[in-house]
């Protein structure tokens, strides 16, 4: 096949102004250079497109893919992810991973836990605080954790992310609220363990590829899977498999969770436990990050011992059957 790749490459973005915060989900050149030569290897033919601004372009120039592998983020509007599938779907060209639908969903995580709870998988209480003024929340005790709505890379955790007063409430989500200019989500705060399940396929051909459980060393184990911690991961991280107890346990929840939200391809869910070691649903990744080194997925799938290019081959296959399927049904 001939397959294009989008993408946002955070040097760009860098070059323009933007912050190394502001382009944490973006994706550096090794990863694109990644995913290029796994799909070569495969005996595929490539061709690098870009953003949704060089892609807009080809089309207008009549360029056309039998695949597109989409990896590209975007960086504006609570919806910036399901912009290229959006865009691709109009033009009737076959892509990889979630639907712009699911991609939108995904992003904000208000939305998200609502449809969880509605599928009666266990999620912490959440409230979503628009204004940092007369916050009042009495349907779950402190403390809480808060987080930005809609970003992704753990971008706006740190240390102001668990509170345990009114007045941390207040100041941490005034402090959300400013510099990401989008909605606090105001979760009960789960003590537990931490796990994300590695999907693969799609609908009834869905799977769980792995479960790894997050431990974070010595005095880091404080702050949470944060925004720092996850750049300083070989510092201050710890990745190991579950046992195959607690991958049952995960799996059952996350391949559930995979499926009632209609995820496709590859992608992640994470899970936290709360007090009664009982998994709880965190967020789920339709678009997880794919640098070969440090992205949870490619680190999971060593684990498991299989190799990147072993992930690609899986990401295309199930992209790949699922377009064939769907063009057999339309014709």
């Amino acid at each position: 096949m001939h397959i294009g790749i989008t993408y946002d490459l955070r040097s760009d973005y860098l070059k323009e102004g933007y912050s190394r915060e502001e382009t944490a989900e973006l994706d550096e050149a090794e990863t694109i250079d990644a995913v290029d030569d796994s799909l070569k290897a495969l005996g595929h033919t490539t061709e690098r497109i870009g953003s949704i601004m060089a892609l807009v372009e080809k089309l207008a120039h009549g360029k056309r893919w039998d695949l597109v592998f989409n990896i590209a983020e975007g960086l504006h509007g609570v919806s910036r992810e399901a912009q290229v599938p959006a865009l691709l779907d109009a033009y009737r060209i076959p892509y990889t991973f979630s639907d712009p639908m699911v991609l939108a969903i995904a992003l904000h995580k208000g939305m998200t836990k609502r449809i969880v709870r509605d599928l009666e998988i266990p999620t912490a209480k959440f409230k979503m605080v628009r204004s940092a003024e007369n916050i009042r929340i009495r349907s779950f005790d402190y403390p809480m954790f808060i987080k930005p709505v809609a970003e992704g890379s753990s971008k706006g955790i740190g240390l102001h992310s668990k509170v345990h007063n009114h007045e941390q409430l207040k100041s941490g989500c005034a402090k959300i609220l400013q510099e990401f200019k989008q909605p606090v989500l105001v979760e009960q705060y789960l003590p537990g363990r931490e796990f994300t399940v590695g999907m693969v396929g799609s609908g009834d051909k869905a799977r769980v590829l792995g479960v790894m459980e997050i431990v974070l060393k010595g005095e880091y184990h404080q702050e949470g899977y944060t925004y720092l911690n996850k750049i300083n991961y070989k510092e201050r991280v710890e990745y190991r498999l579950a046992s195959p107890e607690e991958e049952a346990l995960c799996g059952d929840l996350a391949l559930k969770a995979w499926r009632g939200l209609e995820c496709r391809d590859c992608g992640r869910i994470d899970l936290k436990m709360d007090a009664q070691g009982v998994p709880n649903f965190l967020e789920v990744n339709p678009l997880a990050g794919l640098n070969p080194h440090y992205s949870d997925l490619p680190i999971l799938t060593r684990l498991k011992g299989h190799t990147y290019a072993d992930l690609i081959a899986l990401i295309v296959e199930s992209a790949t059957e699922r377009s064939n399927k769907s063009a057999s049904v339309s014709s």
